[in-house]
């Protein structure tokens, strides 16, 4: 008998060759979509952050205005008592009875504008006296990068018309305004544009009255 031919089963060189490489293809192009699927998931993220941020951001500013309060203290150099809120078209100190911390008691607040940076916001605890050393002393933080603010304060004339005024002074009306409107309006490339519109319910001190003669020169 004859003996039988054994059967070669084994790869060639040339095969294993080529597995490797297509292997070594396959996975590059995986790793490739999978970088790319992760960047793209961190841009998105990143963005979903910054709303995120911005929206609370807003809707702190838009509590801290409704709970506006009339805060009231002694003038040290003429010894009558005063309310603190000063408002122009592009700043605004105030007292709130909302803190972002939650901290118990009235909290002063400063909104303003940096021409070119954005929006900035001072906090200060409000004592029974002017809050304005300690806002000036406190650290400002940057509230909406690459935006600036636009104010207007709303009040009532004495023929009932309501008119709204871009300037606001508390120390002189001895009140607050009905309401305010901030308008956040970006300074660079940026395409979402926000406003607030903040109605203070708690406006009048309960026993400092303003001259009305006076709010016919705002």
């Amino acid at each position: 008998m004859s003996p039988k031919t054994a059967n070669n089963s084994g790869f060639t060189l040339i095969e294993v060759v080529l597995a490797m490489g297509l292997t070594t293809l396959l996975l590059g192009l995986l790793s490739t979509s999978v970088f790319i699927v992760a960047g793209d998931w961190n841009r998105n993220s990143n963005s979903l952050d910054e709303n995120l941020d911005l929206s609370l951001a807003l809707l702190q500013v838009d509590r801290s205005l409704h709970g506006a309060f009339p805060h009231s203290y002694t003038n040290e150099e003429t010894l009558n008592r005063q309310i603190y809120f000063t408002g122009e078209n592009d700043s605004l100190s105030w007292v709130s009875t909302v803190s972002p911390q939650r901290s118990s008691g009235l909290t002063a607040w400063e909104l303003f504008a940096v021409t070119g940076e954005g929006v900035y916001l001072k906090l200060a605890p409000a004592f029974s006296d002017n809050p304005s050393l300690r806002l000036n002393e406190s650290n400002p933080v940057l509230l909406f990068p690459g935006y600036d603010l636009e104010l207007s304060y709303l009040y009532e004339e004495l023929d009932q018309n309501k008119v709204w005024t871009d300037r606001w002074e508390a120390q002189d009306l001895l009140s607050l305004p009905l309401a305010v409107y901030a308008r956040l309006v970006p300074n660079i490339d940026i395409n979402d544009e926000f406003e607030i519109i903040a109605r203070i319910r708690n406006s009048e001190h309960r026993s400092i009255r303003p001259n009305e003669l006076e709010r016919l020169d705002l």
